[in-house]
């Protein structure tokens, strides 16, 4: 009888909603494009150094578009899709 109980509390429904979903879609876009906009940059030569590793892109826009898209995965994984917003 325990066990039946148990099972009629359990309801087969996923832990996030589609917002979360949506979220974390958009995060996981923007940590790749700013991997990709990290790549790049070598020279075939060992010997022949190239500038193009420096540049901003690559440093200041890249970094901050992934750490922008840990923060929009955190805030997906924290955000309660049954939270219903009180209309005054």
């Amino acid at each position: 009888m325990g066990e039946q109980k148990r099972k009629d509390a359990t309801k087969d429904e996923f832990i996030f909603g589609k917002k979360n979903y949506k979220f974390m879609l958009i995060g996981l876009a923007c940590i790749g494009l700013g991997f990709i906009l990290m790549s790049g940059g070598g020279s075939n030569d060992p010997n022949v150094f190239d500038e193009s590793i420096f540049n901003w892109r690559r440093i200041r826009l890249a970094p901050t578009l992934v750490l922008i898209g840990f923060g929009i995965q955190v805030y997906a994984i924290l955000l309660n899709p049954n939270k219903h917003s009180k209309s005054k």
